[in-house]
């Protein structure tokens, strides 16, 4: 293997690749090209001189079919990739037991006077263990410098082509506000357009636009004044705030990535203490900012405990400050306490969605992850209403048979990994509530696949129950892996009733539906009577909390607790808003089944609502769809976006190959067909050659460009394969239309036109 490699390399790599390739094929020959064959960026660091390299020798990329691209494509289960890293430091832990058990006999030898070839030949292997120790000791670290390398390219590209870049630059800019340039304005007005066509028009729902200024007693209602905040600490000298999971979560991600001399145990500690994050309390939090030493990034100083903090932006609505109100933190409070004029609208029948676009506000404390964590973002919501008897949905059967990775909490708790379940299955056995919530969970899926988000990188994840609101009855997060992790983009939830009767009971307009019956029925109701002032008394200020959860108890649980107070006098409750168990006395709520004769059903609507981060989803759009390959002369990484024509910021341009009147006039022939057609696009007439042409365009993700080399025919080359076809000048416009609008595929336009092949256009 090792002579084959020298053959190859030899004349074709220059000394630094030949000593990186010997180092990596002596140490480990069948890793090094099992990295370079799955293209793993944990390995990638240490290989990507001799990638390059390749990039020019047909000889050696078609004997390792090496895909030469720079991209961010981990392959490796989350369980797989733990189990490997436990590996790497057992084996290093052996590794650095092995270098000071030989420099000990190395030691020995010398001083026992030992002949000198004998001494010499210890010393070379103890050089060889020290060199097997740091190659163990650059594959634990190697991954997370890889994905800050991928992430880093990614947002210069970013920037530079003014895909996004931070708002108020000139003024140094302001955390986690952001402007989209015009490509990215492109891309964003593509998701979105596409976002309402595979939902808005293809579910016939009611779209809304409300306004970004709240008032309090809305919030108030919905309990984000009372409850939408995050844990914050404050150094202690400077005042600086810092969100306090966020300095846990990074510490020990540092660790885990950096500290190899960690025990096993210490390791499980710190994975325990990540996976539990979300569950701490402030108290719990600070105590371990303290065991662990956490003190102030920048300037190293102690902090204060964790304290609660409101993310939303307060304001005041008239010039006399007299009606408190807020930023909207979601757009779905607008769609409630609309439902009563919506359901009107839609003839009084369920089940019914509205949909909603708009901007959302969150102050938050330390905006970071650039486009993921912002304080101004776009939310597409929809809040889908349906009868909680009958959680069923007509067009189920549509996706049920979809097969994509699914996390129930079961496997996360045992710590099994994400796998691959059919939808249908999922929902037949329970793991999903219902139909409705498995219907939109298919459909989130199809959407987001479709847009260009690897399907092998998306899953779906159930909340533990220790993140569940006590009145959902489901919910699962559409999650995208990214250089930064797994991102929750879409949240999916069965939040019940809770929404519409806490307007009710605020504004005191109920909010409810109705089902008219052929014949009166005698209709058997369970009647949950809270006692307010008993609660009151006992309670004070928690009492609304403790009356939320009593009045959406389950029919068997409320059932259970009036036969424990009828034979106990009292009992435990958990109240997960408070989070913790209060004990409810015989005296505080009523609990009785009634029968009565009704002409009608009248009922709270259940609300299955699937809520989408359109920044985060951009985002890891932006990262799936990079990569770098070599250009020509393979001394430079060229970067290309891989849009699908569905988000392609321009869908096409047009370039004369050279300066000349003739090509321009036909260049402006067919600019004038595309706009008639509808498809944006690029006309350049630039003198620059047409290769460095084609490499700006790829960097902004165009997929086709029409190159005017004569009068009569163009050349239409597709970004991803370079391939070119011959297409007559007045076919041109068309054939890109009725590709990009996916009425054919680039394979039938390829097996339709001649092709064209040409050194002078080859990038």
């Amino acid at each position: 293997m090792f002579q084959w490699f020298c053959m190859c390399f030899i004349d074709e790599m220059n000394v630094a690749c030949c000593i990186t390739l010997l180092y990596c094929v002596v140490f480990s020959t069948e890793h090094f090209l099992w990295s370079l064959r799955n293209g793993m960026l944990k390995h990638f660091v240490r290989v990507r001189a001799i990638a390059i390299a390749i990039s020019s020798s047909p000889k050696i990329s078609s004997q390792l079919s090496i895909p030469l691209t720079l991209t961010f494509t981990p392959s490796l289960s989350s369980s797989t990739m733990a189990a490997t890293d436990d590996s790497l430091r057992k084996s290093l832990a052996d590794k650095h037991a092995a270098v000071e058990a030989q420099g000990n006999a190395v030691r020995a030898l010398k001083a026992g006077g030992a002949p000198k070839s004998e001494i010499d030949a210890a010393i070379e292997t103890l050089n060889a263990l020290k060199l097997e120790k740091t190659s163990i000791e650059r594959s634990l670290v190697g991954g997370s410098d890889t994905r800050e390398a991928f992430r880093q390219a990614v947002v210069n590209t970013l920037e530079r082509r003014l895909f996004y870049i931070p708002s108020f630059k000139i003024y140094r800019g302001v955390a986690g506000l952001f402007d989209y340039g015009p490509p990215g304005c492109a891309v964003k007005s593509n998701v979105l357009s596409f976002w309402r066509q595979h939902f808005v028009l293809e579910e016939n729902m009611l779209e809304v636009d409300c306004p970004c200024v709240t008032p309090e007693v809305v919030l108030k209602a919905s309990g984000h004044v009372d409850k939408f905040t995050d844990l914050m600490v404050k150094d202690e000298k400077t005042g600086t705030c810092y969100r306090a999971d966020h300095l846990l979560k990074d510490f020990c991600n540092e660790k885990l990535q950096r500290d190899l001399t960690l025990s096993s145990d210490k390791v499980s500690e710190l994975k325990h203490v990540l996976a539990m994050l979300d569950d701490f309390s402030a108290e719990e939090l600070g105590a371990k900012i303290k065991e662990y030493g956490i003190v102030a990034p920048e300037t190293k100083n102690t902090l204060s405990d964790p304290y609660p903090f409101n993310l939303m932006f307060q304001t005041s609505i008239g010039p006399s400050g007299l009606i408190p109100g807020f930023m909207r933190p979601e757009t779905a409070q607008g769609i409630f306490v609309n439902f009563k004029d919506l359901y009107y609208y839609n003839g009084n029948k369920l089940p019914f969605a509205a949909a909603q676009i708009g901007q959302a506000f969150r102050n938050e404390i330390s905006p970071r992850q650039g486009l993921l964590r912002v304080r101004e973002f776009t939310l597409a919501e929809i809040e889908h209403f349906v009868d909680p008897q009958d959680k069923s949905h007509p067009k189920y059967a549509e996706v049920a048979d979809l097969e994509f990775l699914m996390f129930p909490r079961e496997q996360q708790m045992s710590g099994q990994s994400a796998k691959k379940i059919l939808l249908r299955d999922a929902v037949s056995k329970g793991i999903v509530n219902n139909e409705t919530l498995g219907y939109f969970i298919g459909r989130v899926y199809l959407f987001l696949t479709r847009l260009g988000v690897d399907k092998e990188r998306l899953r779906f994840r159930q909340h533990l129950a220790n993140e569940m609101a006590h009145y959902a009855a489901d919910c699962w997060d559409a999650e995208i892996e990214c250089s930064y992790g797994w991102i929750e983009c879409v949240g999916i939830a069965d939040r019940s009733a809770y929404d519409l009767r806490a307007h009710s009971d605020k504004s005191g307009v109920p909010l409810l539906a109705q089902e008219k019956f052929a014949e009166p029925k005698e209709v058997e109701k369970l009647v949950i009577t809270p006692v307010k002032k008993e609660l009151g008394l006992a309670f004070k200020g928690n009492q609304r909390m403790v009356v939320e959860a009593l009045e959406a108890m389950p029919e068997k649980e409320a059932l259970d607790m009036k036969a424990a107070l009828e034979s106990e006098g009292e009992v435990d409750f958990q109240v997960c808003t408070l989070g913790k168990n209060v004990t409810i006395k015989k005296t505080m709520v009523t609990i009785q089944k009634e029968t009565k004769k009704e002409h009608q059903r009248v009922f709270t609507p259940s609300v299955i609502e699937p809520s989408f981060g359109i920044g985060r989803i951009i985002y890891c759009l932006f990262e799936h769809t990079f990569y770098t390959r070599p250009s020509k002369a393979g001394d430079e990484q060229l970067n290309v976006f891989r849009f699908p024509s569905l988000v392609a910021p321009i869908k096409c341009t047009v370039f004369p190959l050279v300066q000349n009147q003739k090509y321009e006039e036909v260049a402006k022939l067919i600019s004038k067909s595309l706009t008639a057609a509808g498809i944006s696009h690029k006309i350049d007439t630039t003198g620059t050659s047409i290769g460095k042409r084609y490499a700006r365009t790829d960097e902004l993700g165009v997929p086709f460009a029409i190159t005017v080399d004569s009068t009569s025919s163009v050349t239409i080359r597709e970004r991803d394969s370079k391939d070119q076809v011959r297409v007559d000048v007045e076919k041109a416009a068309t054939v890109v239309k009725e590709v990009t609008e996916g009425h054919r595929t680039w394979e039938d336009v390829w097996s339709t036109f001649p092709h064209h092949s040409s050194t002078s256009t080859d990038d």
